[in-house]
């Protein structure tokens, strides 16, 4: 996968077409696990319809079914969709009521692929920040003046304790303001505090 930024689902979305009397309707929604997306697969399939094929993608983590249709022509670019449209977090099902036209390998792929593309496409999505942790034990006298600049970057304080000889924080910032905020602590301490960063 590409590295560039990644999107989450909003909110459930749909979108349906109709190709050569077949009709595809395809269904979204954001989740975060396994079990989650299974659940909707199971909740939004329509045991009157011909297939209920599916993808997930969580993080590294992705799952596919055709469901019946012949392989690699449903469950596979249902995820490809999900891939291309830079989603993460996220399970699509597209549901096919077959309306008497063969549609062909080439046919099924476009079908299944395109449904769940477009659904994604038009769908309100939210950027994913990753954030990451960074813990500094400072002096009293430059505890408020660390926690204003490290604010202005958007990190926020965590926790904080208190030590005879000083102050143990820990912040959570976006991952792309780490950088930043590691060289602001050295150059407000002078080099005596070395951020660590936890897990």
């Amino acid at each position: 996968m590409s590295t560039s930024p990644l999107f989450m689902l909003a909110a459930p979305c749909q979108h349906s077409e109709d190709i050569k009397k077949s009709r595809f309707l395809a269904q979204a929604a954001p989740v975060q696990s396994p079990d989650e997306a299974l659940a909707f697969v199971r909740k939004v399939s329509d045991p009157a319809a011909t297939h209920n094929c599916w993808a997930y993608r969580i993080g590294q983590d992705y799952r596919f079914n055709d469901d019946g249709e012949p392989g690699g022509t449903a469950g596979r670019p249902i995820l490809q969709a999900i891939e291309g449209q830079g989603i993460d977090l996220a399970v699509v099902v597209v549901t096919r009521w077959y309306g008497g036209i063969k549609l062909g390998a080439g046919g099924l792929v476009r079908a299944y692929g395109g449904t769940a593309a477009e659904c994604l496409r038009v769908a309100a999505r939210v950027p994913i920040i990753v954030s990451v942790r960074m813990q500094i034990t400072c002096e009293f006298a430059e505890q408020a003046l660390l926690k204003a600049r490290l604010r202005e970057l958007g990190a926020d304080v965590e926790s904080e304790s208190f030590e005879a000889d000083g102050v143990t924080l820990v912040f959570r910032m976006p991952q792309d303001v780490a950088t930043a905020a590691s060289a602001r602590v050295v150059d407000i301490t002078r080099g005596r505090v070395e951020p660590r960063w936890v897990d």
